[in-house]
């Protein structure tokens, strides 16, 4: 993939002028303050610090340690999204999926959302340095940094490198997890960050292909948008094969058995063909919808079966 710096959004400046200048239709409620926090990647990052948290805990569970462990990171994630909706807010209008969020609808307003976004920050990566130990404090400022400053602010509006390396921040959470009962990054911790770092670029890109024409009226400079649907069919495919030796590494060092290996190998070679099938897709719409709803479910059933068939 390579920079594309000089890549631009479609001039939209009357129309965010417009945006800006209606007055919301109401008042910001609790439940604004729930949904620019994105519970969706919040709900599925925290099963991946718990099944770190289990992973290394081996069975035998300090349930103190774990709630604090998790409620740190939820709040480090929580922390980011916001900041991400915060500083995407004008890209967001233009974008017929986002543009109904709380920031371009004015329901919320960017002072008190960037307040919102600091203060959940400061007090999670205090709960992760104070209780989860300096390690985990870390890899959870890592992910921040990562997030809201190389992702948001930099490769999202410059790169097609933007997916891969905001891959980075995703896959913290269950290294977090991890190193909080580990104290240490070992191979455990590295499979963990593997797994999930290789699931995000394929997971989006479907949801990239299918939203294709949103993405490049809003401006991002996505790999379908930039390079094309084929191309990004291609790139696809090395990280769904990386993907499938994972579980045969998990249960050779001892951390999965038999049961998570048989069916992690069978979900990563399923998302494989469905991948592969791509490039004679007649609809790359229905085709890239069907990847996206698989690729969710690759993740939930993976991580699910990981934390039953744990290695005591």
């Amino acid at each position: 993939m390579e920079n594309h710096m000089s890549y631009q959004a479609p001039s939209d400046s009357a129309t965010l002028a417009s945006a800006r200048s209606t007055p919301p239709e109401k008042e910001g409620t609790w439940k604004d303050f729930i949904t620019v926090t994105k519970p969706g990647i919040i709900r599925s990052n925290l099963i991946a610090a718990f099944a770190g948290f289990w992973l290394a805990s081996r069975w035998d569970i300090q349930f103190g340690l774990m709630i604090m462990t998790l409620l740190g990171t939820v709040l480090v994630m929580a922390s980011s999204c916001v900041f991400n909706n915060y500083f995407d807010r004008d890209l967001d209008m233009k974008m017929e999926r986002t543009r109904n969020r709380s920031l371009p609808t004015g329901r919320l307003t960017p002072k008190v959302v960037l307040w919102y976004a600091v203060i959940l920050g400061a007090v999670g990566l205090a709960v992760l340095f104070i209780f989860s130990g300096v390690l985990a404090g870390v890899f959870g400022l890592v992910g921040m940094f990562v997030y809201v400053v190389i992702y948001t602010l930099w490769l999202k509006r410059t790169s097609t490198w933007s997916t891969s390396v905001g891959a980075i921040s995703g896959a913290m959470p269950p290294v977090i997890g991890y190193v909080a009962v580990s104290g240490t990054v070992d191979m455990g911790a590295i499979l963990l960050f593997a797994m999930l770092f290789l699931w995000q670029p394929p997971h989006f890109w479907a949801l990239g292909i299918r939203r294709v024409e949103d993405y490049r009226a809003a401006g991002f400079p996505l790999l379908p948008v930039v390079k094309g649907i084929k191309r990004t069919k291609y790139q696809m495919i090395p990280y769904l094969v990386l993907l499938v030796p994972l579980p045969v590494l998990m249960y050779k060092y001892g951390y999965a058995g038999m049961f998570f290996l048989v069916i992690s190998l069978l979900l990563s070679l399923v998302w494989l063909y469905l991948a592969l099938k791509g490039f004679r897709a007649k609809d790359d719409a229905a085709w890239s919808k069907k990847v996206f709803l698989f690729s969710i479910n690759y993740l939930t059933l993976s991580l699910f079966v990981l934390v039953l068939n744990t290695v005591h």
